[in-house]
């Protein structure tokens, strides 16, 4: 009867060791997927000043203003500094620029910061950003549903 008992056994403890170690694999894989996501989040927190002000082109996308802005949130900019970009109201040196990419159907926002801004004639939906100089810095993914 023993003899009998014994494959079954090995079976039961071989499938328990399997899954064992599946589960010990995913919670490395896993482990390591967040890390990464941390230290990637903190580097660009660290890179952010909080104090400036980020202008949100939305470029006529108003529906996904609220998802941009969540995944700006999400990324280290203050809700509050938020501001939906106009013609008119412009940003000034250091503040940033987050460009909802690439129009019609966005599906990412570039980042950049304002590194000079010039008086000018404003010029049609360019308007008063004609005269800001900017640079990129990086992008943010935006996950469209």
């Amino acid at each position: 009867m023993k003899n009998k008992r014994l494959p079954g056994r090995l079976t039961a403890e071989m499938v328990k060791r399997f899954l064992f170690d599946v589960k010990l694999r995913m919670f490395i894989i896993l482990s390591i997927a967040l890390f990464g996501l941390a230290f990637q989040q903190r580097e660009v927190k660290a890179d952010i000043d909080l104090e400036k002000d980020v202008y949100l082109f939305l470029h006529a996308s108003f529906d996904l203003e609220e998802k941009s802005i969540e995944a700006l949130v999400a990324n280290g900019f203050s809700k509050e500094r938020i501001i939906v970009a106009t013609p008119r109201n412009i940003g000034k040196e250091g503040d940033y620029m987050a460009m909802l990419w690439l129009p019609p159907k966005p599906d990412h926002i570039k980042i950049q910061q304002i590194t000079k801004v010039v008086d000018v004639e404003p010029e049609g939906m360019i308007g008063y950003w004609k005269g800001v100089t900017k640079e990129e810095l990086y992008t943010i993914p935006l996950e469209l549903e």
